[in-house]
């Protein structure tokens, strides 16, 4: 039995890497959102505003005795509203950093904490972005915030090998251009807060942007071959789903 927690189930990544998991029937999916869009005999659904570090601070991983795996999915994230520094408001510069960076580390630390002592192989997959590396005007904290993920999952990952903990493993992803609700949000902002908007019309209008469920297939190529995947940091442009693991 494989055991899949996964934040920001109801559309978009989220979604597609849910039901793609739940193809397997060894997988059990718990989905951590606000909203439900999947039913399934294999999935347990659990409401959560992850803008509420109470709400994520009072969620509780199950003890899953007898599961070969259990991973955690740190999905969920928010960019807008994109606009620069001192347009925003106080208010959504703090959500902002609840949504991408306080709720999963919250949701790391309960994870590791809940499952140190348990036999089954341990994984982390943080869903990241290249705007961690790169500046973006209008993002500056959604790059702030991956920037952080990124540095949190590579620091987390030093942390578990000097403290001997078993069979963990971390990794910050970078997703790419993807064809979800974020990038229609980004696609309607207001040209004085993003000049590169006109660059990222014509990534939908071109068919530039990578569909859910193609990307979600790269993320399990990571699940299923995660000695193949050294680095903590890594995009998917690095990965090709349809070439078979490698072997330990």
């Amino acid at each position: 039995m494989n055991i899949y927690y996964i934040t920001g189930t109801s559309r978009g990544l989220g979604k597609a890497l849910a039901e793609g998991l739940l193809r397997d029937s060894a997988s059990h999916v718990t989905g951590l959102a606000r909203n439900n869009s999947i039913v399934h005999e294999r999935y347990k659904h659990v409401e959560i505003d992850l803008a509420d570090p109470q709400q994520v601070m009072d969620f509780q991983f199950g003890e899953h005795p007898g599961a070969a795996s259990i991973t955690l999915i740190n999905n969920a994230g928010a960019v807008g509203p994109v606009k620069y520094a001192g347009k925003m408001t106080d208010a959504n510069i703090a959500r902002l950093y609840q949504v991408n960076l306080i709720a999963p580390s919250l949701l790391i630390n309960a994870f590791i904490r809940s499952y140190t002592d348990h036999a089954a192989t341990k994984n982390i997959i943080n869903v990241s972005s290249g705007a961690g590396k790169n500046p973006i005007d209008g993002w500056s904290v959604y790059c702030a915030t991956k920037a952080g993920i990124d540095m949190f999952s590579r620091t987390v990952n030093e942390e578990l090998n000097l403290s001997g903990s078993k069979n963990f493993r971390i990794w910050s992803v970078a997703p790419g251009i993807v064809d979800t609700a974020m990038q229609e949000e980004i696609r309607n902002s207001d040209p004085g807060n993003f000049s590169r908007l006109s660059q990222f019309i014509s990534y939908h209008s071109s068919s530039q942007l990578a569909q859910p469920d193609e990307v979600a297939k790269k993320y399990f190529r990571i699940l299923e071959s995660p000695s193949t995947f050294t680095e903590v940091v890594i995009s998917v442009k690095d990965i090709d789903p349809d070439t078979p693991p490698k072997q330990p």
